[in-house]
């Protein structure tokens, strides 16, 4: 992909998975039951070369939001990925279902009032796994995440004025599975063969898919910071044939006036054609 650099001549790092085999201690949960919501996450890595993300995405509890996600564990962990630009995950099997990957170079204490972790910069990617058309699990396939397509977000919203990702001092990844504004739920399941580090985007017969969505604002409740609901009130759609896809985010008052608009419209055409009738 373009968005690799060439200058880059680092030899790829396995993260989890390839030449290191997965281990479900260097991973935990962080899901909405945090906010009150019902779901769950698991990372399963009994097989050791595979790490199976997996779970129930639940929305009804939080009103059509709800997140659930596996993290980094460790505190005083951090990766030093300078000299790679981005980052290629090998899928085994997968849903056709959509997820994020996200980044953070930064960790806060937690709050002394409540004992959350304080909010910081998160630097996220999402993906799906082609082809869309096709029905059923998608199998073998590679996601390419450059660092420079990440989009900053801060407490739910997109941060324009952030810095890029500090990817020498790397202190925590995720992958999470949710809502994206009530559009999916239920049972989910992402087996993943290996998460390296890359320093250019490496030649694969299958090619390599990675969904940005730059404007988008993130759905209200799907992290574990505030979220302003006013801004987080979008309606989401995706049409057209992978791997082009077409996301539309409308307000929801637009959203309104247009259904009052067109049912004043029609209601005034019935009228007149009953009146001259």
């Amino acid at each position: 992909m373009s968005e690799f650099s060439d200058e880059k001549h680092a030899e790829p790092l396995a993260l989890f998975g390839g030449k290191k085999d997965w281990s479900a201690d260097d991973w935990t949960a962080s899901d909405d039951r945090v906010r009150g919501g019902k779901s769950q996450s698991y990372l399963d890595a009994s097989d050791k070369k595979i790490g199976r993300f997996y779970g129930n995405l639940d929305i009804k509890t939080l009103g059509g939001a709800g997140f659930a996600s596996q993290r980094t564990t460790g505190d005083d962990r951090e990766y030093d990925l300078s000299k790679y630009a981005g980052i290629e995950l090998r899928i085994a099997k997968g849903d056709k279902k959509r997820y994020t990957f996200i980044f953070k170079d930064e960790r806060l204490p937690p709050n002394p009032e409540n004992g959350r972790e304080q909010a910081t910069i998160s630097y996220e990617a999402d993906f799906e796994l082609p082809p869309q058309t096709v029905p059923g699990d998608a199998h073998d396939r590679y996601v390419s995440i450059p660092f420079k397509s990440l989009n900053p977000t801060y407490r739910g919203k997109l941060k324009k004025d952030a810095q890029p990702l500090k990817t020498s001092s790397i202190k925590r990844m995720s992958i999470m599975m949710r809502s994206f504004f009530g559009t999916q739920e239920g049972d989910f399941s992402l087996s993943i063969r290996s998460i390296t580090a890359v320093a250019k985007a490496p030649e694969h017969n299958d090619p390599l898919l990675s969904i940005q969505a730059n404007e988008r604002k993130l759905e209200a409740g799907t992290m574990l910071e505030a979220v302003d609901e006013q801004d987080a009130r979008y309606y989401s759609c995706r049409a057209g044939i992978w791997p082009v896809h077409v996301n539309l985010r409308v307000h929801k008052h637009v959203v309104t006036a247009l259904i009052c608009v067109l049912g004043w419209y029609v209601g005034h055409k019935v009228a007149t054609w009953y009146l001259i009738r």
